[in-house]
């Protein structure tokens, strides 16, 4: 994938984060509400700077492979099981 597709999958991750955060007053300034999940979605709530994280980054591509930028949570989507995610984010935390 080259890096103007990738600039421009974060772009558009920022811009719903933007639109999202309109609607979630319980979600600190400088964080993510993301749904996890392959058949029932659970909520995160993360940090912006998983956005620039090349670990991160390939979880937003399947994202958009599968929902493309219409997430029917209304937050981001993030297509992998719960258990793969917060693996994830411990490596990230770290």
């Amino acid at each position: 994938m080259g890096v103007f597709r990738l600039q421009s999958l974060v772009a558009n991750a920022k811009q719903l984060i933007k639109l999202d955060n309109k609607h979630q007053k319980d979600v600190p300034k400088g964080y993510l509400a993301v749904y996890v999940g392959e058949i029932q979605r659970k909520r995160f709530v993360i940090p912006l700077s998983y956005l620039d994280q090349p670990l991160f980054q390939d979880l937003l591509r399947r994202s958009e492979e599968e929902f493309g930028f219409n997430h029917p949570m209304g937050g981001l989507t993030i297509p992998c099981c719960e258990e793969a995610f917060n693996h994830l984010t411990t490596q990230l935390h770290n």
